[in-house]
């Protein structure tokens, strides 16, 4: 069996991500700035274990170590990238999200 767990921090990031892109005008209507975060969310909980997965460069360890990540086009313009750790449990396997990032943020810790 598989879990995909959220760290609380980083739910408050997907809670705060649809006040950002209305406030900030990425988006014109708050309705679809929240369908944006909850489908993001829904996307990473759903197909993350099915993704790719790289490790993550040093500049990520202040999340966790031994971190993974993967990453999630939204669109033309923005990729999200997922900082977990994988744990087995009980004859579980559990994704812990520690962090999440997108390119107009952190892609430049990426390429080192």
């Amino acid at each position: 069996m598989i879990k995909v767990l959220f760290l609380p921090e980083v739910v408050n990031q997907f809670l705060e991500l649809a006040e950002i892109l209305y406030n900030k005008r990425y988006m014109g209507f708050k309705d679809a700035a929240i369908e944006y975060s909850e489908q993001l969310f829904k996307d990473i909980q759903t197909n993350l274990p099915l993704k790719m997965k790289k490790h993550a460069p040093s500049y990520f360890k202040k999340y966790g170590k031994d971190l993974f990540y993967s990453s999630f086009s939204k669109n033309k313009n923005t990729t999200w990238y997922v900082f977990y750790s994988i744990h087995e449990q009980k004859g579980e396997t559990i994704f812990l999200i520690r962090y999440l990032g997108n390119n107009h943020i952190i892609a430049h810790h990426l390429l080192k």
